[in-house]
């Protein structure tokens, strides 16, 4: 293609030159510049011969207004961004499998980070319609709908989350996390601490929520949750790391771990009989 488009504009400036030699050769004057005393209009003809040249010059070398050649066309895909071509490949995937929940929910996200509300909760609500327990995705629908300004409806549907989960301390656990992730503290705290509620041994749930108070710079707290934690569960070195960090010796957290882990196994038998 480039080599035609070359060749096209070539014969462009060949056309111009055959006009202006024509042109030149009908006039009598110029071609007897160059004899004895016709310096002045020799100077005429160079001038013309100079405009002839910088023509066949612009015309071959692809020049016009903006500076555009063809000969170096950028491909279309390479003025792409990174988040274009994204989403582009989230909607191939969409447009192969409609029903599916991902896709939707990083659409979503892409929409959310460029502030197209409407069409961020368009993408969440679907999400959430092919898969009812996306934590990641409700937790979206509630910052967007805050965003939005419908607090009524960010808390109603909040609330609505928050007892799906009740019945879980994993699923309270993921919506925390997911709440955590879109920064809507309140509503990760308040996940968290019915994910508590509902296995207080966890040394999961524990660790996560030492995680959440670190997070906030609550190092007193985070010490609490993190020691209880490690308790529950010694085999844990990034906790057993983390404590060290703040200052907290953990030599005896091993031998109440095991008085811990007695007292969740007794736990456990009981609410089995």
């Amino acid at each position: 293609m480039h080599f035609f488009a070359a060749r096209g504009r070539i014969t462009a400036a060949a056309m111009v030159i055959r006009i202006l030699v024509v042109a030149a050769a009908s006039d009598k004057e110029s071609w007897c510049a160059f004899r004895p005393g016709g310096t002045k209009m020799a100077g005429i003809f160079l001038r013309r011969i100079t405009f002839v040249l910088v023509v066949v010059l612009l015309v071959a070398g692809g020049c016009g207004r903006g500076g555009n050649n063809n000969t170096a066309a950028v491909p279309d895909d390479m003025s792409q961004t990174p988040q274009d071509r994204e989403k582009a490949a989230l909607l191939s995937q969409i447009d192969q499998k409609y029903e599916n929940p991902q896709a939707h929910y990083k659409l979503g996200q892409l929409y959310q980070n460029d502030g197209l509300w409407s069409k961020a909760l368009n993408e969440y609500n679907i999400a959430v319609s092919f898969d009812p327990a996306h934590r990641d995705a409700q937790a979206a629908t509630i910052y967007v709908l805050q965003a939005m300004g419908d607090k009524a409806k960010a808390d109603s549907t909040a609330d609505t989350y928050l007892m799906q989960t009740s019945g879980s301390g994993g699923e309270s656990l993921r919506l925390a996390l997911a709440f955590q992730k879109e920064k809507l503290d309140d509503l990760a705290m308040r996940a968290y601490q019915q994910a508590l509620r509902l296995a207080p041994n966890s040394a999961k749930v524990n660790r996560q929520i030492g995680y959440y108070y670190l997070s906030r710079g609550d190092r007193t707290r985070a010490k609490e949750y993190l020691y209880r934690s490690f308790q529950l569960n010694p085999k844990q070195p990034d906790v057993a790391g983390e404590l060290g960090r703040l200052g907290v010796d953990i030599s005896g957290a091993r031998e109440s771990g095991k008085q811990v882990d007695k007292i969740v196994d007794e736990a456990d038998e009981n609410r089995t009989n």
